[in-house]
């Protein structure tokens, strides 16, 4: 029979003795496929991890396997307390209860924006925010989720040649209740303090969105200080209200992350998790 008369042949079989002559789904699935599954891996928190100025593209893009879908829900400017009220969390407790994955990680990690002096998102340190990221943890795992706690990215402020370490507060309660609760912990708070003192106030500067104002460069570089991120800084290009994109200015600041520093963190995420949390191992490229 030439390849025609096959082929017209085969036409002409009814579906289910074609679908019989096929391999089935199991005898296709490959060994790593079974033992593996599909996982999913969320993080939760502020602009330091979100897309745009935070290490999460670069953890999701770069230091997750096959095996783990990688979904990044935070976002700038939340604390643990507007996080929720936005409705952010409803979303990310959706996620959590998506049929069909094997094991669903949520890294959740606040703390910048529940400092004092942030009218609508300041949280108390003594009550609110510990109640909050309590009540994190308690959901993500009645939704079924292994929750992560993080402590708070730091920032690269200088003074007396050290590190201005303005987050230890709040990164002394998550690592409370971690212990407390039984919670796995990420402390980046202490890593990314002792990476960037051994950096100091010029080579910092790297891991910013942008290059910071010659005058911030030319302070940390022949002085050693951080000076306001304001300094010399070049007032924007104005953005139409009709344009239909997003208005997102990238700004020199102590805070957030350009690609480097984006890099730079999520390897330091990755590393870390590989070490203090040994069942995500297996979803991890660190």
């Amino acid at each position: 029979m030439n390849l025609a008369l096959a082929a017209a042949a085969a036409l002409a079989l009814p579906v289910t003795a074609l679908a019989q002559q096929g391999p089935s789904r199991a005898e296709m699935a490959t060994e790593t496929n079974i033992a593996e599954g599909m996982n999913k891996i969320i993080l939760v928190g502020d602009s330091t991890t979100a897309v745009g100025s935070g290490w999460g593209p670069m953890f999701c893009a770069n230091h997750t396997t096959h095996a783990a879908a990688c979904l990044n829900l935070a976002r700038g400017g939340r604390s643990s307390g507007s996080y929720r009220a936005e409705g952010l969390w409803d979303i990310a407790l959706g996620e959590m209860r998506v049929d069909g994955y094997g094991t669903i990680f949520v890294l959740i990690g606040f703390g910048h924006n529940d400092q004092p002096g942030k009218p609508g998102r300041s949280t108390d340190l003594e009550t609110e925010f510990p109640a909050n990221m309590r009540r994190y943890i308690q959901e993500a795992r009645a939704a079924g989720a292994v929750p992560i706690l993080f402590t708070p990215l730091t920032r690269r402020l200088f003074k007396d040649g050290k590190v201005e370490r303005d987050l230890d507060p709040w990164a002394d309660a998550i690592r409370k209740i971690a212990a407390e609760t039984g919670t796995p912990l990420v402390d980046l708070n202490a890593r990314s303090t002792r990476i960037v003192q051994a950096m100091g106030p010029s080579v910092q500067n790297l891991t910013a969105e942008i290059p910071p104002p010659a005058e911030v460069a030319a302070a940390a570089a022949i002085d050693g200080v951080t000076l306001p991120s304001a300094t010399g800084r070049a007032k924007p290009a104005p953005v139409p209200d009709d344009l239909r994109v997003a208005k997102m200015n990238w700004v020199y600041d102590y805070t957030h992350l350009g690609e480097f520093g984006g890099r730079l963190f999520a390897a330091v995420m990755a590393d870390e998790l590989a070490s203090e949390v040994p069942e995500i191992r297996e979803l991890l490229r660190p």
